[in-house]
């Protein structure tokens, strides 16, 4: 009877859910190790591994008096709305993961955002700009600024920087992230410089690599500044086809220019053009010039937004946790670390300092990048709310 009594015993404490167990916080990732953006990926696991191997290396995280080492359970996406949403129901259902990191590409984080609500889990999309990622979705959160900010940024600083008085818009209008955030430039260079400045709107399909129709209107148009509101995969194409076409005036981009290898695609065809972003690694001090000095050493390359927002999410997930302490109950934990997220007030991350005033969108500041001489991304100016 007693061995009876102990191999049930044995198969309950194998069976339990993971989240918690020998004293272990398992996080999910869901991101794009394949597909379109692997860089994304790459960048993302790549800081999610530094973060990991140094907590553990301290001991783990303490709660409670009580100390937890990190497991994290990466799921590749493949740059996909649909694996995105398998890889949201695995780790939540099968994986038992306290929260989920990810996805980074608002074509993925708005659909997984949707489950990850339904499934009542925490997520926190680093790197994901579209409203929609979070809109009406308590255990939904980012660690970056809104579509509806950077898009007026984007606009304001055309007109300032450049004087700009009409603009062009070239965006992939199968991706929620480029078509939002091209409709919210729109929005805002039309309300400073009267309606009707924005005098082409050309839009393209994912994966099509020949623009010169759309460019060939933007040339024509009249314009004083483009928007390419686009991946680091497509900006190369898209300059290079613009210049060849006669266009000589200001490109200006988004968040998305910052990740991936950019420069070793476009080289010096984007020196000089500016975007709209997170963080600069140029000048960096304090915290985040640790983080990059850190993560230098260990892939031997300077991290771009996607690594640093990421850290940002897992610290904020973490604080979260520590907030909410600790059951073993991964349905009460999960609602108890989605309260605590809600309630974080001045959280002092790499890309900025941010708080959750009302729901799961950050209050925080966006950088101007100027890409210099050097193809290097340095500090250009800071704008905040």
């Amino acid at each position: 009877m007693k061995k009876i009594v102990l191999a049930a015993l044995c198969f309950l404490f194998l069976a339990a859910p993971a989240a918690f167990g020998a004293d272990t916080l398992k996080i999910g990732f869901n991101i794009p190790l394949t597909g379109d953006i692997p860089d994304v990926g790459e960048s993302s696991k790549n800081a999610a591994e530094l973060l990991k191997k140094q907590v553990n290396a301290a001991g783990g995280v303490e709660i409670g008096g009580k100390k937890y080492t990190l497991d994290f359970v990466y799921e590749d996406n493949e740059s996909k709305a649909e694996s995105a949403l398998s890889a949201a129901r695995k780790l939540i259902t099968q994986d038992k993961v306290i929260g989920m990191v990810g996805p980074q590409s608002s074509k993925q984080a708005v659909p997984a955002g949707e489950t990850a609500n339904e499934l009542k889990t925490p997520m926190i999309a680093p790197w994901s700009t579209n409203p929609n990622t979070t809109k009406n979705r308590p255990y939904v959160f980012r660690a970056c600024f809104l579509d509806t900010f950077q898009g007026p940024v984007a606009a304001m600083f055309a007109k300032q920087e450049f004087s700009a008085k009409k603009a062009a818009v070239l965006y992939d209008i199968a991706s929620d992230y480029p078509k939002g955030l091209a409709e919210d430039f729109k929005a805002a260079f039309e309300k400073i410089n009267g309606p009707g400045s924005v005098v082409a709107f050309e839009t393209f399909t994912t994966k099509d690599v020949d623009f010169s129709a759309q460019l060939t209107n933007i040339v024509k148009s009249g314009a004083d500044v483009l928007f390419v509101p686009q991946y680091y995969n497509e900006v190369p194409l898209i300059v290079k086809q613009a210049k060849a076409l006669g266009w000589k005036n200001p490109i200006l981009g988004s968040d998305s220019w910052g990740s991936g290898d950019l420069m070793g695609l476009c080289g010096d065809d984007c020196k000089g053009f500016f975007f709209v972003t997170h963080y600069a690694a140029a000048g960096a001090q304090g915290a985040t010039k640790d983080f990059i000095d850190k993560y230098q050493a260990a892939y031997t390359k300077t991290p771009d937004d996607v690594a640093a927002l990421t850290w940002d999410a897992i610290n904020l997930l973490l604080t979260g946790i520590k907030n909410a302490g600790v059951t073993g109950d991964v349905a009460k934990d999960r609602e108890a670390v989605k309260d605590a997220l809600q309630k974080v007030k001045d959280f002092d991350g790499i890309t900025g300092k941010m708080s959750f005033p009302s729901g799961g969108d950050p209050v925080k500041c966006a950088v101007v990048v100027k890409i210099d001489e050097q193809g290097k991304f340095s500090f250009f100016k800071s704008v905040c709310p």
